[in-house]
């Protein structure tokens, strides 16, 4: 009657052994640590590895351990102190082609991480995380915006057949047209007042003897429009920490141009330093082909052209008009080129930008084009005993192709120089482009906001909360209260596991989900003694009372722990942050306190009392009944 099987009884042992080497790297805290991640293609190998520990070594820092993966190099410290200088010593001894960033390493054993046990996150009210404080270039979306408009001015004017020389942005601001007469500069000037409410007629000019007009952007237009762009890059950045699966960011605006990022409990920051700070804007421009680019790398550089480098450092003419930008691509995926089996990024347009692209490339078939990437970067320097950074923009052609057919909606990039960089530049381009170029001008790791104190005392509740509850079962039930606590202590340890298992973060409110999670949990042993106690005040023999009493308190604690979990959807699919962290340890603490105060409890009544032929009495309260 009270027995189980052996296959259940082992189902039981393994899964709370199971539950306790998941939950067992939670006990052995973080490391101090810098990650060293390659920028694109360069290598992670042994060579690297030798000049970070001689650069480490001549600085007299020595660092616990040294670990080189197959992406990134993990260098480990006892101490934060340390760990700040040597980040400084690493970073000047390598070049542009790695990214040193702070780390928080999980110090669990190796043996541990082989079989995919991690501890969980701790969100920035416990642990604390990355913060970045980043600065949006201003100047540079007034000046897209700019670019913007000499494109829809030559449209403009060519869709309206007026005759025009050039069209171009002004180098200090503005816009400068030039005619080749000055009735076409009189039409001109009726027609974009009527079709662009947003640009003004500054000056009408002679430039030389063609007559021009002068325009400006609206100020009031391009206060809207650095908003915009504040709001969209905010969107964008949301997106990319979306791609990079952190839990319960802060991302957030800090006066009229600054954007600040704080990631709670990551642990690869190298890469959130590197997806949240680069720019991913591309451009596609015609090449010129009626330049040299080596007399033009030596300063002469041809009216209407630009010079730019490829990969390898070769001059390469392009066409100062912009074909497209980034900020029309609504999807992009990595794959393999299946001509000549390359890495390649496929990117799909926008319908305005499909239709722009379709014109462009429809009137150069048979001509080279180039795709142009650009990052802002910021580099840390030491002048005159004090550290400074320096922001400069790095612009390079990553391909060029020609065009073999008029290109719309859909096509493909090459020039790549492996997968992971085709897989890093799909998703930056499809988390989002930003609107306009961002640079960190701040990198820290935090401390938890609410000091050490608050965290000792949420983990003491927790555990003050366990005791107290177990010392009332112990001289309330008697045996049957300490296979309550028991089942109890498994249930804390499997909902640890379980967290630990999905790389969830920990926050305040998810600690008092575990709190409300013992209550409930012993709730559910409480309802089962009680019955079991009423059973034998009808007369039952022991061995039927404790069958009857888990048989029957089954439905109610059923009932009850479906109505909590529905509680706890609710709460999770309308609440956000903090509310949604709470809703996902208690959904999951019903499931894990169903299994443990009713199947480990109930296994252990029966190793104790089951095995008996004729049970005389059972310990069950104050009274011992037989």
């Amino acid at each position: 009657m009270n027995r189980y099987p052996l296959w259940k009884n082992l189902l039981i042992l393994i899964v709370l052994a199971l539950g306790v080497i998941y939950a067992l790297p939670n006990l052995y805290g973080d490391n101090p640590a810098l990650q060293v991640n390659p920028v694109r293609a360069a290598p992670i190998d042994a060579a690297l590895e030798g000049r970070i520990a001689d650069a480490l070594k001549g600085a007299g820092l020595k660092p616990l351990a040294l670990e080189r993966g197959p992406r990134s190099i993990l260098v480990r410290f006892d101490d934060s102190e340390r760990q700040l200088k040597a980040k400084e010593v690493v970073t000047s001894a390598l070049s542009d082609d790695y990214v040193v960033a702070l780390n928080l390493a999980s110090a669990t054993p190796a043996w541990l991480r082989a079989i995919g046990a991690e501890p969980m996150f701790l969100g920035l009210d416990l642990r604390g995380g990355v913060h970045f404080l980043m600065e949006v270039d201003m100047q540079a979306a007034e000046r897209m915006l700019e670019e913007r408009f000499v494109s829809d001015l030559r449209s403009l004017l060519r869709d309206n057949k007026l005759r025009y020389k050039t069209v171009a942005r002004e180098e200090d601001g503005g816009i400068l047209v030039t005619f080749r007469d000055a009735d076409g500069r009189s039409k001109a000037k009726a027609l974009i007042a009527e079709e662009t409410p947003d640009l003004m007629i500054s000056a009408e000019v002679n430039q030389g003897t063609d007559p021009a007009l002068r325009l400006k952007v609206k100020p009031e237009y391009v206060k809207e429009q650095r908003k915009l762009a504040l709001q969209q890059n905010l969107t964008t950045l949301r997106n990319r920490v979306n791609e990079l699966g952190v839990a319960e960011p802060i991302i957030q605006q800090q006066g009229e141009g600054r954007i600040v990022v704080q990631l709670p409990g990551v642990q690869d920051t190298a890469r959130a330093k590197e997806i949240l700070g680069a720019t991913a804007t591309l451009e596609f421009r015609m090449v010129y082909e009626d330049g040299d680019p080596q007399a033009a790398a030596a300063g002469k550089v041809p009216v209407g052209a630009k010079l730019y480098r490829d990969r390898k450092g070769r001059p390469i003419l392009l066409k100062r008009q912009v074909m497209l930008t980034g900020d029309r691509i609504v999807n992009a995926a990595s794959g393999i080129d299946q001509t000549e089996g390359r890495p390649a990024v496929f990117i799909t347009l926008d319908s305005k930008g499909a239709q722009i692209f379709s014109r462009a490339t429809k009137d150069n078939v048979g001509r080279p084009m180039a795709v142009v990437f650009i990052e802002n970067k910021v580099d840390t320097k030491t002048v005159g005993g004090k550290t400074v950074k320096v922001k400069r923009t790095v612009e390079e052609v990553i391909n060029v192709a020609t065009i073999r057919e008029q290109l719309s909606k859909r096509f493909q990039i090459t020039g790549l120089d492996s997968t992971e960089e085709a897989r890093n530049l799909a998703l930056l381009l499809r988390a989002g482009s930003l609107a306009t170029p961002i640079s960190i001008i701040e990198e820290r790791t935090i401390g938890p906001s609410l000091g050490q104190d608050n965290i000792q005392r949420g983990f003491h509740s927790t555990w003050v909360g366990f005791a107290a509850i177990a010392v009332f079962m112990i001289a309330y039930y008697h045996t049957f209260g300490v296979t309550a606590v028991v089942a109890l202590g498994a249930n804390v340890c499997l909902l640890i596991a379980l967290l630990s298992l999905l790389q969830a973060t920990l926050t305040l409110p998810g600690m008092a989900g575990i709190a409300l999670t013992i209550g409930m949990a012993i709730d559910a042993n409480v309802l089962i003694n009680e019955r079991i106690r009423e059973e034998l005040r009808n007369g039952n023999t022991p061995q039927a009372s404790i069958s009857a009493g888990y048989d029957r308190a089954w439905g109610t604690i059923l009932d009850t722990n479906i109505t909590t979990l529905i509680a706890g959807v609710a709460l999770f699919s309308f609440g956000t942050g903090p509310i949604r962290g709470f809703a996902v340890v208690l959904c999951l603490g019903i499931l894990t306190s169903m299994f443990s105060a009713v199947m480990v409890s109930r296994s252990m009544v029966n190793l104790i009392y089951g095995g008996r032929r004729k049970v005389a009495r059972i310990a069950i309260g104050n009274t011992t009944w037989a």
